[in-house]
């Protein structure tokens, strides 16, 4: 499959925005089975269990009732954090790209193209936004919107999209590229971490409700990758 990256095109919001939904909503079933799997929440449903069978009379039935309404829970809150996300995203950044991501010279919006059966399908997105240091005044860039579609998985598209950014950082004479992202996409984690990228500083800090995070118990991951300037510059 041959893929092309190229600029945004305002055609393409509407792919674009049905990858960027699906791709952060993947990560709702993984988040779910990493909060189900801490040691204090086995131990809540354990007693969410227990309460059941025993105000139940020993019915199983009211047991699994029980255990369920916690799990439930659990899912609202990873469901919450993840769509809630994107939810967001499409009212802000997301619901005017040309506007946000291409206004400036410094900042950039991606999209890989390939054409299957005839027919040109957006495959993936990545975009960059130029910041400066507080103390120094030095731009560097900030990676976003980072998605590969399901299909185009396992291709090397991610390498390529991140490899994108860094170029484009490196001939701006950006000092470093910055980058969050969270504990349950480990996938994108290794994928960082192969193109350079070095964990700096980990929070829980996320536009959610400060209780459906402490359920959750997903950590954001602040990752960099400092630049050497290009030959010439």
């Amino acid at each position: 499959m041959h893929i092309v990256i190229r600029k945004f095109q305002p055609s393409d919001r509407e792919a674009v925005t049905a990858i960027f939904r699906d791709g952060i909503q993947e990560h709702i079933i993984p988040s779910l089975t990493h909060a189900i799997s801490q040691p204090l929440h086995i131990t809540v449903t354990l007693c969410f269990f227990t309460v059941g069978y025993t105000l139940g009379g020993g019915s199983v039935v009211l047991a699994l009732l029980a255990g369920g309404l916690w799990i439930g829970l659990l899912y609202y809150c990873c469901y919450e954090l993840y769509a809630g996300f994107v939810r967001l995203k499409l009212n802000t950044d997301m619901r005017d790209i040309a506007g946000f991501y291409l206004s400036s010279p410094d900042n950039y919006f991606w999209v890989a193209e390939a054409e299957v059966n005839g027919r040109p399908h957006i495959m993936g997105m990545v975009a960059v936004v130029a910041k400066e240091l507080p103390d120094s005044g030095q731009k560097y860039g900030e990676l976003f919107r980072m998605t590969v579609s399901s299909t185009s998985r396992r291709t090397g598209l991610g390498s390529r999209l991140v490899q994108t950014v860094i170029d484009f950082c490196k001939e701006r004479g950006f000092s470093k590229i910055m980058l969050e992202t969270s504990s349950t996409q480990t996938a994108a984690v290794a994928l960082y971490s192969k193109m350079g990228f070095t964990l700096v500083q980990t929070h829980e800090q996320a536009e959610a409700p400060w209780w459906v995070l402490r359920l959750v118990r997903v950590t954001v991951l602040r990752m960099e990758k400092i630049l050497q300037p290009c030959e010439g510059m």
